[in-house]
């Protein structure tokens, strides 16, 4: 009975083992048993696929094809970087990998973009070097304690203004002439010849005619600056500037508020980097110009003197001098012999340079501060004053020692009055700036009664306490054109028209960084100015 129940039993299992499909090596786990009718679909669904086609072709054929393919294969495999032959199939597509990466990160740019991130190195500092000052020590505070003091029941305060706790001013020069002797040279030591040279030169004649808009437009184009063109002259903030008539070499001329005196050559080999330092005035010089037949360079200043540099003597004559400090002055002849100055207190003053005594006459035009006067180019009796928030024309013919009256009135100014200039060739416009943030072109053909405003201009005037205040001057060499300063970012010098346009603005992300307060244009060559708060003059220039 044994037997047989494991005879049957052993056929039981073959049975099953015959009926159980074989299982994939590739599977984990058991295997289901499948039905009859799931394998006869599986069969069904084997037979729909087709078998790929057979496509014959000419035996020569497909083996240039081959060959091609296989030598495309092989230098697509010796383009990719660190390839070697015996490379495995892994290793290949890696290479390609890294290939195809590489040049997404190139179509990216990175390299130039992290070179224009990347902080480019300060210019050079030229001119005037800084002279460092040892730190104040002062006294260590100690409480009450540790002085061995009881609490005080009564509180001390400081009272003294403001005003009162600012240092105290330079005492002023002593009247008459002084002693050109620059500071940052030597003792005893001359001048350069070639500056005295280059002093003397007869300049050109002004140009009176005036060039196209596209032509002017196109010339201030092509003016640049690069680090040769930035040089500290002054070693305070620059309150007026001009250039030297010359038009073979570039000489300027810039005026602090300490009240020293700047000169300036580009290529020059004497003083610091071409500049030589002088100290003719204890204040700001508000206003300079060169004069000419013999050339020499006018200066007035806040602590009431208006000065005569003469390189052939080697002096600074004193020209006027007043008990109240000086604002503005222009030429009153073509040959520069006559002066007409304006003070703080309200008076004019009329100066004769050819007498060997100072001889003035003052008249007062208003009760308020006068910030500038201009000369008329053409009709020299003529004269604009800026008083406060009223600008007005007199007539010099008719001037009284007190109660004068205006033979003209600019009005529509709301605040006060920073500048007014007459336009260089015809005298036909009147350029004002004024604090309510707005530049004004007055028509002065007819100068009768109240002059028409022609155009108004907006432009931000607010430059504070520490920086000069802004002014528009004409160009000398343009009749229509004037250029101004600007506070805003990036920095800026711009150009404009009598019409508002705005014909061209200078700018350069690594020499114009600072508001340029005070702007002129040279005479005869395209070159323009720009001086800030830190002494530093800026030229644009189409000659190097």
């Amino acid at each position: 009975m044994d037997e047989n129940k494991i005879d049957l039993s052993f056929k039981t299992m073959q049975l099953l083992q015959e009926r159980t499909p074989l299982q994939d090596p590739g599977m984990d786990g058991p295997v289901r048993r499948t039905s009859r009718r799931i394998r006869e679909k599986q069969n069904q669904e084997k037979n729909q696929i087709l078998s790929p086609k057979c496509l014959t072709f000419n035996s020569e054929k497909n083996d240039n094809e081959e060959e091609d393919i296989e030598e495309a294969e092989v230098n697509n495999k010796e383009s990719l970087p660190g390839y070697r032959e015996g490379l495995s199939k892994y290793e290949l597509e890696r290479l390609e990998n890294i290939r195809q990466n590489q040049a997404f990160l190139n179509s990216l740019n990175l390299p130039e973009i992290s070179e224009a991130l990347r902080p480019k190195p300060k210019p050079t500092q030229k001119g005037l070097k800084r002279v460092k000052t040892e730190p104040e020590i002062l006294p260590v505070r100690k409480s009450l304690r540790l002085q061995n003091k009881g609490p005080q029941t009564t509180l001390t305060l400081d009272t003294t203004s403001y005003a009162a706790r600012e240092p105290e001013e330079k005492p002023k020069k002593a009247p008459g002439t002084i002693p050109l002797d620059p500071i940052n040279m030597d003792q005893h030591v001359r001048l350069p010849e070639d500056l005295v040279k280059l002093w003397n030169e007869v300049p050109l004649k002004k140009v009176t005619g005036t060039s196209d808009l596209i032509s002017y437009q196109q010339m201030l184009q092509k003016l640049s600056i690069n680090d040769s063109c930035v040089v500290k002259v002054v070693k305070d903030r620059i309150c007026s500037a001009a250039f030297h008539p010359t038009s073979s070499n570039l000489l300027m001329a810039a005026g602090d508020k300490s009240g020293h005196l700047g000169l300036w050559k580009p290529d020059a080999s004497w003083g610091n980097d071409g500049v030589i330092y002088f100290e003719p005035h204890s204040r700001a010089i508000t206003s300079m110009a060169f004069s000419s037949h013999p050339c020499n360079l006018i200066t007035v200043s806040y602590d009431g003197s208006a000065r005569s540099m003469d390189l052939e003597k080697a002096v600074f004559d004193e020209v006027y001098r007043s008990s109240s400090g000086l604002k503005s002055f222009d030429f009153l002849s073509t040959d520069c012999s006559t002066l007409l100055l304006c003070e703080w207190n309200g008076d004019v003053a009329v100066v004769d340079r050819r007498t060997e005594k100072i001889n003035a006459s003052l008249y007062t035009m208003a009760a308020n501060p006068l910030r500038c006067v201009h000369v008329h180019p053409v009709q020299q009796h003529y004269f604009v004053v800026a008083e406060g928030r009223f600008v007005n024309t007199y007539d010099l013919r008719h001037l009284k020692r007190t109660n004068n009256l205006a033979v003209g009135e600019l009005n529509g100014h709301s605040r006060s009055v920073s500048s007014a200039f007459f336009s260089p060739l015809t005298g036909n416009r009147v350029l004002t700036t004024c604090m309510d943030n707005t530049i004004r072109v007055f028509d002065t053909s007819l100068i009768n009664g109240r002059s028409p405003v022609l155009k108004s201009i907006t432009h931000n005037m607010q430059t504070g306490r520490w920086l000069s205040k802004l002014s528009a001057v004409w160009d000398p060499k343009q009749q229509d054109c004037f250029v101004i300063g600007s506070v805003d970012r990036p920095r800026r010098i711009q150009v404009y028209h009598e019409s508002g346009r705005c014909l061209h603005t200078f700018r350069n992300m690594d020499h114009l960084t600072t508001v340029c307060s005070i702007t002129a244009f040279h005479p005869s060559r395209n070159t323009l100015l720009g001086g800030n708060s830190s002494g530093r003059l800026h030229i644009f220039t189409d000659r190097f």
